[in-house]
């Protein structure tokens, strides 16, 4: 069964539009939900994530795909067949497109489509009862297999970004110590310079003044 929908933009992670919960039979509505925003977070750093992907979370699995910088999640019981699931993220993605294609850039505020989620759960309903002839149907195409899709664990997934967050962060510690190094290093060379010299640099000094004094008694 569908439990969550949202659609959001990849290249920041901005939420667009979300198939609105009545919250009666899901009581971690929020902890899961919080769950896909981070995901989509990771989404929008740049990482290497494939453009279809399943995240085995709890009792549920997330599925998304990505497409025109957009990616459209949704959350299922593990029970759900992973073949419907990404047929209905398809559907979304389809009508998302036909409908807003060309506001999807210019969006400059979360929830900028929300009145999706009409579409969201007309389509939803669609796919809830997997023994429909309907789903069977698309259980049964061929043309759409889902074999290849990766499914990974949520911790693996979000822990990636974490761990590329800490190695960005060290490095660009490491950028600053360095350069806190080298001005250290190049005011104990003018030191060492200025010490090494110091006593010649006096001693020629004293030298040239006694003999511009002779000069100028002579």
């Amino acid at each position: 069964m569908v439990k969550l929908t949202m659609i959001a933009r990849v290249t920041d992670g901005l939420a667009l539009a979300e198939g609105l919960e009545d919250g009666r039979d899901q009581n971690d509505a929020d902890f899961y939900k919080h769950q896909a925003k981070d995901l989509f977070k990771s989404l929008s750093k740049g990482q290497n994530h494939p453009s279809r992907m399943s995240i085995e979370t709890g009792p549920y699995v997330f599925h998304y795909i990505i497409e025109g910088h957009v990616c459209y999640l949704t959350m299922c019981d593990r029970s759900y067949p992973k073949k419907l699931a990404y047929q209905y993220l398809e559907d979304l993605k389809n009508e998302f497109e036909r409908v807003n294609g060309n506001q999807i850039e210019t969006a400059a505020r979360p929830y900028a489509f929300i009145k999706f989620d009409t579409y969201i759960q007309k389509t939803k309903k669609l796919y809830l009862d997997t023994g429909t002839q309907r789903n069977l149907a698309k259980l049964n195409d061929e043309l759409y297999e889902v074999h290849q899709i990766m499914t990974r664990n949520v911790q693996e997934v979000l822990g990636v970004g974490e761990k590329l967050d800490q190695v960005s962060q060290m490095s660009s510690r490491l950028t600053s110590e360095s350069r806190v190094y080298a001005e250290k290093a190049r005011d104990l060379n003018r030191q060492a310079f200025i010490r090494k010299w110091a006593p010649f640099a006096i001693v020629f000094g004293v030298v040239f003044l006694l003999f511009w004094a002779k000069t100028k008694i002579w």
